[in-house]
């Protein structure tokens, strides 16, 4: 699997440097993303729906049905029930395969696309999809001058990245070993690092620190409800479900609320693009925490999150975030340059009984004192915190710091708290640290197990956490491993002989030179 994937990935890279440098010189920086992913979810869903169709032709005894194959009149037969059952409709000549053959010909390329993403998007108006469908090809801006100064020039771009996008070879998109969509997002902010930066706290998460991330949801559970991000970014997190588990056995769907519009419109491409069906999603605009969306859907069984680091958030500056349900029961909101701790409370509320919540922090959440400290008192004392992690350095995009996992849980069988140092659980990628399949077993095992191993792992009371200030870094417990270099004594001494012996003859050889300097300048 590991080969397949790290050639699906190779093969999706090279697509992707190739149409940067078939733009360089026209579209520079972090634009350069919406034409790279609108197009790869142009094509995506152009032939999931092909498929779609086929399939069901196929079942029915039709062998040699075609859908691309079908004039537009007589694909308008089953449109209804093809928006019914996907959510979106393209007719068979605005597919994406069907406007490539064409693309070299079509002076007015930019035209056409600009009304089949139109035509994509009105297919689903007045149906029950059409919140899902509305706006994802926004970003997408076919008439730009950063294409080109002339429509020519634009369309000559065009067809070169839909040629580019056409031959990316990943076979069914559903089955392949990698997250296409969100490889090419994460591979899109590494090449323009400069450009996309670190944007409100935002980092992009890795897809093994996904993995991990929903594997410690899940644990061994083989189906699961309702699964939420509250800040889902692209959504790759909540995907990582679907990957581990299936996306049947997501019962209730996928639930996430993102702040960002272009983020979040990527969001919705990439539940579509693994074939999440639009009524099994529900992805929402706008602040998590002052205008949550999803009240009526809480509490959710498995919650995954990486939200921002300590960005800023209203606070006590709203005084009706106090009452708030969600942050009330700590007394205390989290400090308005700091919104670490709100996100945690926040998915704490909505957390099932039986559920596990697994959220990325930064580290000055565990120690820092004043108002954090006292959230943290209110979830160590009520025996919230299962699992802390320390996570090894330089995992992450756009910073190098050592990051940890803090795992929630609600019905605990004991009163204590694991603590887990991963810190040497890595590989060194290319530019990057990097989770294997080993390092996230092995935190995994550790997880299970739940005892005290020495240097890994640790079982801490409540009561001695509290002795401890809420101080909740697995370094305030843990032991490092200091690993002593063994010395030869007999091989040291040979060692230290050999050097004095060359010393003594250096010595010597010095002296007579020396001497012979003196005669000669006695003489």
């Amino acid at each position: 699997m590991n080969n397949r994937k790290e050639q699906e990935r190779s093969e999706l890279h090279k697509t992707i440097w190739k149409i940067a440098n078939d733009l360089r010189g026209s579209v520079d920086g972090w634009d350069f993303k919406q034409y790279v992913l609108g197009l790869l979810f142009y094509r995506f869903i152009s032939e999931n729906l092909r498929n779609f169709i086929n399939e069901g032709e196929h079942k029915a005894g039709n062998k040699k049905f075609d859908y691309a194959k079908l004039s537009d009149e007589e694909a308008q037969i089953g449109k209804e029930g093809i928006i019914e059952d996907k959510g979106f409709y393209i007719l068979p000549s605005e597919l994406f395969e069907n406007v490539r053959k064409r693309a070299q010909k079509d002076k007015d390329l930019n035209i056409t696309l600009k009304n089949i993403f139109n035509n994509i998007e009105n297919s689903a108006k007045g149906t029950a999809s059409e919140n899902d469908v509305k706006g994802l090809f926004d970003d997408l801006d076919v008439n730009s001058n950063k294409l080109g100064n002339t429509v020519i020039e634009r369309n000559e771009k065009l067809v070169k990245m839909i040629n580019t996008i056409g031959d990316l070879g990943l076979g069914n998109y559903k089955d392949n070993a990698i997250d296409a969509f969100g490889d090419a997002y994460e591979y899109l902010m590494t090449m323009y690092a400069s450009n996309a930066g670190k944007s409100g706290g935002e980092f992009f998460t890795p897809q093994e620190v996904g993995e991990l991330l929903a594997k410690i949801a899940l644990m061994d559970k083989k189906k699961v409800n309702k699964v939420y991000d509250p800040c889902c970014g692209s959504g790759s997190l909540l995907l990582k479900f679907a990957k581990i588990l299936g996306k049947e056995n997501v019962k209730q769907g996928f639930f996430g609320q993102e702040i960002n519009l272009t983020t979040y419109n990527l969001c919705r491409i990439n539940m579509f693009l693994h074939d999440i069906n639009y009524s099994n999603f529900d992805i929402a605009l706008g602040d998590t925490l002052t205008k949550p969306k999803h009240w009526d859907d809480e509490p959710f069984e498995a919650i995954v999150s990486n939200p921002p680091y300590s960005i800023h958030w209203a606070g006590k500056k709203d005084v009706t975030l106090m009452n708030d349900p969600r942050f009330s029961p700590a007394g205390i909101l989290a400090p308005e340059s700091k919104a670490d701790l709100a996100f945690t409370m926040h998915m704490l509320s909505w957390l099932a009984p039986n559920g596990t919540a697994a959220i990325v922090e930064f580290p000055g959440v565990l120690y820092r004192g004043g108002a954090e400290q006292k959230i943290r008192k209110y979830l160590v004392e009520n025996n919230f915190i299962d699992t802390v992690i320390q996570l090894p350095p330089d995992l992450f995009f756009g910073t190098t710091i050592a990051t940890c996992i803090i795992v929630l849980k609600k019905n605990k069988t004991d009163n204590s708290t694991l603590f887990i140092d991963a810190s040497k659980e890595f590989i060194r990628g290319d530019s990057k640290n990097k989770l294997t399949d080993e390092n996230i077993n092995n935190i995994l095992n550790l997880i299970k197990s739940r005892k005290s191993i020495d240097y890994k792992s640790i079982l801490i009371s409540t009561e001695e956490i509290g002795k401890n200030d809420y101080n909740i870094s697995v370094n305030a417990y843990l032991q490092q491993e200091i690993k002593e270099q063994k010395i030869d004594i007999k091989e040291h001494n040979e060692k230290v002989q050999k050097i004095v012996k060359r010393e003594n003859k250096l010595r010597k050889e010095l002296d007579k030179i020396i001497k012979e300097l003196e005669g000669a300048y006695s003489e």
